[in-house]
């Protein structure tokens, strides 16, 4: 049995390719052609992408017509939100914690330091 790993929207966004795809489409839908127009590299590169975008979520493909259109389906970025807040919360305790800290220090007296002569 092979295994095949399944996609998330981390993975989707990890790529600097997919996010300019997202934000792409974002502006507008665009077909395959216009989107791949907007790359230096190939059309199936560019349906690999957009493959891996479809399967996280984040891109969903209609049909209109002949031609298929991207267009930006953005509810999976709330898990990404959801995991990044998690840490900004983290990070603020421990700024909050180092501001206290250092109030603490500078209201305390300033000593001064005896010079040693020999």
């Amino acid at each position: 049995m092979a295994y095949e790993a399944r996609r998330d929207v981390f993975q989707a966004i990890a790529d600097p390719t997919r996010r300019e795809i997202i934000g792409l489409v974002v502006k507008e839908p665009q077909n395959l052609n216009a989107l791949a127009g907007n790359f230096n590299m190939s059309r199936p590169a560019i349906s690999q992408h957009v493959k891996i975008l479809t399967e996280c979520g984040l891109i969903i493909i209609k049909q209109k017509g002949r031609e298929r259109y991207c267009e930006a389906k953005l509810d999976a970025l709330n898990e990404v939100s959801a995991w990044i807040e998690q840490y900004k919360q983290f990070w603020e305790q421990k700024l909050d914690a180092l501001e206290t800290y250092l109030e603490k220090i500078q209201q305390q007296p300033k000593t001064k330091k005896s010079v040693r002569r020999k």
